[in-house]
């Protein structure tokens, strides 16, 4: 297949512009970006790249590139404007792009799978070990009361995480489905002396988040029981770490018809 890359200068774009040239099924044709690296070519940025494949500025790059599947790390603005593109023109989207708009994924759905429009995956995380540490921890909090706590690098835009995020509501729709059998929230109220000392609240569910240089992303699920504590935790200590579930997408997206919202119906864990 001829891949592309939305977002192929960034951190995530350009690990996945490595694993892509890795594949032997796969081929980087295009790449697109922003700001940094446009005009030039992408080995300037990526050594691995073959010459004379430049950076463009402009979705009509991908589309004229002729790939069968773009892979977007960037921005929200950019995410939608490149669904709204591509996915109508043929073109499958595999997107990682978090901090989406509310409405993202009732628009994503329309679009994707539409006539003979493209398929589309998003997902919060594409590392095989935080998926299914989501998965573990929603099978826990159905006989626990848990909060998430997880850390990124200090650039990360948006707090939570959309792993976080994800997480907390997994975990909130198994511990409504478990009403009764020990899973609900500490009864007794905390008074917090500085706002926020307790978290943000997603369904009922306390995130904290923390942000600070030499991290990558990490997070971990804490649930409490009677004299005992249990820890889903999971570590990405390089981009790396995302590029199997990258791929996976890339290979499985044609075939999955409309849009399919994290990695868990491609490992079968849905």
């Amino acid at each position: 297949m001829r891949v592309g890359v939305l977002g192929a200068t960034g951190r995530m774009g350009q690990a996945t512009c490595r694993a892509v040239m890795a594949a032997d099924d796969l081929e980087l044709a295009a790449a697109v970006a922003r700001a940094t690296g446009v005009g030039r070519e992408l080995r300037a940025v990526v050594a691995e790249a073959p010459p004379g494949l430049p950076v463009g500025q402009d979705l009509s790059d991908l589309v004229s590139a002729e790939v069968d599947v773009v892979v977007d790390f960037s921005a929200p603005d950019a995410t939608m404007a490149a669904a709204r593109a591509l996915l109508p023109e043929g073109i499958h989207l595999v997107s990682g792009t978090t901090g989406l708009p509310g409405d993202a994924m009732e628009e994503l759905a329309g679009l994707a799978g539409a006539g003979d429009g493209g398929n589309a995956v998003w997902a919060p995380n594409f590392a095989l070990g935080a998926v299914l540490a989501m998965h573990f921890a929603a099978i826990a909090a159905r006989f626990y009361p848990g909060e998430v706590i997880e850390q990124h690098h200090a650039a990360k835009a948006d707090a939570p995480s959309g792993t976080a995020l994800r997480t907390a509501r997994a975990i909130a729709a198994a511990r409504a489905a478990a009403v009764g059998a020990g899973a609900g929230p500490p009864a007794r109220p905390v008074r917090e002396l500085a706002a926020g000392a307790r978290g943000a609240e997603v369904d009922g569910v306390r995130v904290h988040s923390v942000r600070l240089p030499g991290l990558v992303a990490h997070q971990e699920v804490v649930f409490g029981g009677q004299g005992e504590l249990l820890t889903v935790r999971h570590d990405s200590l390089d981009r790396v770490s995302f590029m199997p579930g990258v791929l996976l997408a890339v290979r499985e997206v044609p075939g999955r018809h409309g849009l399919t919202v994290g990695l868990e119906p491609l490992l079968g864990l849905a």
